[in-house]
């Protein structure tokens, strides 16, 4: 979605503050980025989801705004929700514009 990459924050409830929030494993600053799902296939379910990137550096998209991207190192996780409802989160390590057909296949375009 356009514009949608902003830092992720972390919220100490000891404090009050927010502060930008680190990987706990790599370190690396976390980067979050609502994405649309266009499947027809989803009919009236939601189609917006968050997806947190691991970055030193604020990823820019590949592409022009409302086109597809490819997330690098995507990894889902499930869990429950305070509603009790299961619920995923996505991390990626980056984002590049979609490989062609003929890129996919090895080939030069």
């Amino acid at each position: 979605m356009p514009d949608s990459i902003a830092e992720a924050q972390d919220f100490n409830e000891a404090t009050r503050q927010r502060t930008p929030a680190k990987d706990k494993v790599t370190g690396q600053r976390v980067w979050q980025c609502r994405v649309m799902d266009m499947d027809p296939e989803l009919g009236s379910r939601s189609r917006e989801v968050a997806i947190k990137i691991l970055a030193d550096v604020q990823p820019v998209p590949p592409v022009g705004p409302f086109q597809p991207v490819e997330f690098e190192g995507l990894t889902v996780t499930p869990y429950v929700g305070s509603n009790g409802r299961l619920a995923f989160s996505y991390r990626a390590t980056g984002l590049v514009a979609p490989k062609t057909l003929a890129e996919s296949r090895g080939k030069a375009a």
